[in-house]
């Protein structure tokens, strides 16, 4: 059984996505976001913590976020966290934590960028996510019910 592994991070683009073609017909795009955190110290002043967090994404998703995920835009990460493990030159193990999305939502541009890239607008791209999250929802309240009854060993 798995585990439970899901992240929500908002943030902001920090640098446009790179697509990648590492076998024909799958691809792939990483980029980075800013998450900032505001807080006050011991000694009441203001702090700013500001994390980078890696994101990736494959396919389609990732086709369409090499093309939406412009630097500075603001984004919303559904999705799991990975490990990527490996051995360096020196023989020593070595990893980093990313986050692979399984949904993204754009936050609206700035005013007097009322249609985004593409000739969507906002209201239509929020129509649109709010449409894919219910039929998730709905695929996995059916595949729980048919689950149920179901037993599999390893």
């Amino acid at each position: 059984m798995n585990q439970l592994n899901s992240v929500i991070v908002e943030g902001n683009v920090t640098k446009q996505p790179m697509l990648r073609e590492p076998v024909p017909g799958f691809k792939v795009a990483e980029f980075t976001i800013g998450v900032n955190r505001f807080y006050r110290d011991k000694n009441g002043e203001s702090k700013e913590e500001v994390s980078f967090i890696p994101i990736q994404t494959v396919n389609k998703m990732a086709e369409y976020a090499s093309e939406k995920c412009e630097k500075g835009r603001g984004v919303r990460v559904v999705g799991r966290l990975k490990q990527d493990r490996w051995k360096n030159s020196e023989d020593k193990w070595e990893s980093r934590m990313m986050i692979v999305a399984e949904h993204l939502e754009y936050k609206q541009k700035p005013a007097g960028e009322s249609k985004m890239d593409g000739g969507t607008s906002v209201k239509e791209e929020e129509q649109h996510n709010a449409a894919l999250e219910a039929m998730k929802l709905a695929e996995a309240a059916a595949a729980n019910s048919e689950m149920e009854n179901e037993t599999v060993d390893f």
